[in-house]
């Protein structure tokens, strides 16, 4: 275990109000790739960006290309949580995380186990009709092919937040509730450059902030740890110690 790796474990352990928040580079690990990776296969087989295709504009006007590269692209239902989703969970279960604020899409969280999730950009796991709002489990949209349609033949449309289209208000609140009512805030996977979400950084103002990311980002400079290692290894590292969560908050009760 490295210094870095140690200091946050002992942090962990001092801490019974601890909130993640993630983007890709968490379901990376499990062999999700982060979508705006574009190789030279990738222009040999679609005439747009990742960016273009998954716009609220391209939706309605390109339906049928938008659902050729979703189902290519977006859709991993055979993926499973890694070390980082489960040890998560693990802390929500043991009653040290909080929540879990995430940019990704594919409900890994919530099949590790984790309850609290706020999923900033929807869930590719729900689906509804856009003109009668039914909902559609996600095997609708995999087993099939051209555009979803429903039986009222309005178009179904996957419950994400597209580019052009505002972040779930509620869930958006719920975020910064937590991130502001934290006092250990982790940081993973993230470049924390696609706002609004990255934005909500500044509502933290809690005791420790802490960047898992392979790369740097804007926040380096204000984080109090960095750490520049896969997220699943760094955390499956840390076996939370309860005893000094609660030796911790004795002495907030004594002061």
């Amino acid at each position: 275990m490295t210094s870095e790796i140690a200091k946050l474990k002992e942090w962990v352990d001092g801490c019974d109000n601890i909130v993640f928040f993630g983007g890709a580079g968490v379901s990376t690990e499990s062999g999700i790739p982060d979508f705006r990776s574009v190789d030279g296969l990738y222009n040999q087989q679609y005439k747009y960006p990742p960016e273009t295709i998954l716009s609220h504009t391209f939706f309605l006007s390109e339906t049928a290309e938008f659902y050729r590269f979703y189902r290519a692209k977006m859709l991993a239902l055979d993926a499973q949580p890694n070390a980082a989703h489960l040890k998560l969970a693990e802390w929500e279960r043991e009653g040290k995380c909080r929540a879990v604020v995430t940019q990704n899409i594919d409900g890994l969280h919530q099949k590790a186990g984790s309850k609290e999730v706020l999923e900033l950009h929807g869930s590719v796991l729900r689906n509804y009709c856009m003109r009668c709002s039914r909902p559609y489990p996600v095997e609708k949209i995999a087993s099939g092919t051209g555009i979803p349609k429903c039986d009222c033949g309005g178009t179904i449309k996957p419950d994400v937040v597209l580019y052009e289209e505002s972040l779930n208000e509620k869930v958006l609140d719920g975020a910064i509730r937590s991130i502001a009512a934290a006092d250990l805030l982790i940081v993973g996977g993230t470049s924390l450059a696609v706002y609004p979400a990255a934005g909500l950084l500044r509502y933290f103002r809690g005791e420790h902030l802490v960047l898992l990311n392979r790369d740097a980002t804007p926040m380096d400079e204000q984080a109090d740890l960095c750490i520049r290692e896969p997220i699943g290894k760094v955390l499956e590292q840390i076996q939370a110690d309860r005893t000094g969560a609660r030796q911790h908050q004795s002495e907030l009760d004594y002061n």
